[in-house]
C-alpha cells in the first residue's frame, strides 16, 4: 500500500507540474518538447521498474517491464484515434494537449475501473482468463481485416448522437469547453473530441487490461505498468503526430501481438511460454513491422506494398 500511495503521489505530483506549469498557457507543443517529454516519461517508468526490482524482486519487475511495453505499442493505436479526431474537429495544436491531458485523466480511471474488475472475475471464475484470450484473438483478428479501409468520422455514429443531442457551438476561439451564448451554454468542439477520445479508451482499456492479465496476475503491478504507459502517450502523440503515415504496416504488428497474446492464454495449460520468449516475440514483431513501415514508405516510394 505504501508503494502505492508513493506512485500516486508521484503520477499527481507530475501531471500538476505539466498542467500548472509547462502548460499553464495553451501553446503549440514543439517536436523538441514531445520529445523531452517522452524520454522523462520512459526514464520514470524505467526507475520505477528498478525500484520494483530493488523491493519486490526480479519477478515483479520482469511482469511490470512485459505489461508496459504491451501498453506502449497498445498506445500507438490510440496515436491514430488522436489524430483523425483532431483533424475532424480541426482543433488548434495549441489546445490538443489539453484535450489529451483531461482525456488522460479519464484514462486512468478507466484503466482502475477495469483492472479491478478483471481481478475480481478472475478470481471468481476462473475460465474467464480463456474468455480474455478468446476476445483478444477476435480483436487481433478483426483489426487485421479492417486495415486499409476508411477510418473516416464523417459517419461515425457516436459524434452524430453527440452532436444531434449537445448544443454545439464552432466558436473555438477560447480555448475552453463550454461557452455561454445570450446566457446559454454551449459546448465547443473541444468537449466533444474529449468525450469521443474517452469513449474510444473505453474500448481501448479493455484489449489493454485483457492482454495484461497474460502478464501478471498481480493488480498493482498491472495498475503500475498501465498508468506509466498513458502518461506518456501525449508527448508520444506530438512525436509521432506527422509520422502516422509511416507506420502502415503497424496495425499487422499490433494484430498480430493480440492474436499472440490471446492464443497464449487459451493454450496456457497447454504449453506455458516462458516470458522472456513471449516478449521477445512480441518486441521482434513490433519492430519488423515498424522497421518495414520507414522503408516502405520512404519518400521516394510512391505507393505501398
Amino acid at each position: 500500500m505504501t508503494l502505492l500511495i508513493g506512485f500516486l503521489l508521484i503520477v499527481i505530483f507530475m501531471l500538476a507540474l505539466d498542467l500548472g506549469v509547462f502548460h499553464r498557457k495553451a501553446h503549440e507543443v514543439s517536436l523538441r518538447e514531445a520529445w523531452t517529454w517522452t524520454f522523462v516519461w520512459i526514464g520514470i517508468a524505467i526507475v520505477f521498474g528498478g525500484w520494483l526490482f530493488y523491493t519486490q524482486g526480479s519477478t515483479a519487475a520482469t511482469e511490470y517491464a512485459s505489461v508496459y511495453f504491451i501498453e506502449k505499442a497498445l498506445a500507438i493505436d490510440n496515436v491514430f484515434v488522436f489524430s483523425l479526431v483532431f483533424a475532424y474537429f480541426a482543433i488548434p495544436l495549441k489546445y490538443q494537449h489539453k484535450v489529451l491531458f483531461w482525456g488522460i485523466l479519464g484514462a486512468i480511471f478507466f484503466r482502475a475501473v477495469f483492472i479491478v474488475a478483471g481481478v475480481s472475475l478472475l478470481e471468481n471464475f476462473g475460465w474467464v482468463y480463456y474468455v480474455f484470450g478468446a476476445f483478444l484473438v477476435y480483436t487481433g483478428w478483426m483489426m487485421y481485416k479492417n486495415i486499409g479501409k476508411d477510418e473516416s468520422l464523417e459517419e461515425n455514429k457516436t459524434i452524430r448522437w453527440l452532436e444531434r443531442r449537445l448544443p454545439i457551438t464552432q466558436d473555438i476561439s477560447s480555448g475552453k469547453f463550454t461557452k455561454r451564448i445570450n446566457g446559454k451554454l454551449f459546448f465547443t468542439p473541444l468537449f466533444i473530441a474529449l468525450i469521443f477520445i474517452e469513449l474510444s479508451d473505453i474500448v481501448f482499456a479493455v484489449d489493454s487490461v485483457a492482454a495484461s492479465f497474460a502478464y501478471s496476475r498481480d493488480p498493482y503491478i498491472i495498475f503500475y505498468a498501465n498508468i506509466m504507459a498513458i502518461l506518456g502517450l501525449r508527448s508520444l502523440y506530438f512525436v509521432l503526430a506527422n509520422l502516422i503515415d509511416r507506420f502502415y504496416y503497424l496495425k499487422h504488428g499490433l494484430s498480430f501481438m493480440l492474436v499472440f497474446i490471446g492464443a497464449k492464454m487459451i493454450l496456457g495449460d497447454v504449453y506455458k511460454m516462458p516470458i522472456w520468449m513471449s516478449l521477445g516475440t512480441i518486441i521482434l514483431v513490433i519492430l519488423i513491422s515498424v522497421l518495414y513501415s520507414f522503408y516502405k514508405t520512404k519518400p521516394s516510394s510512391s505507393k505501398h506494398v
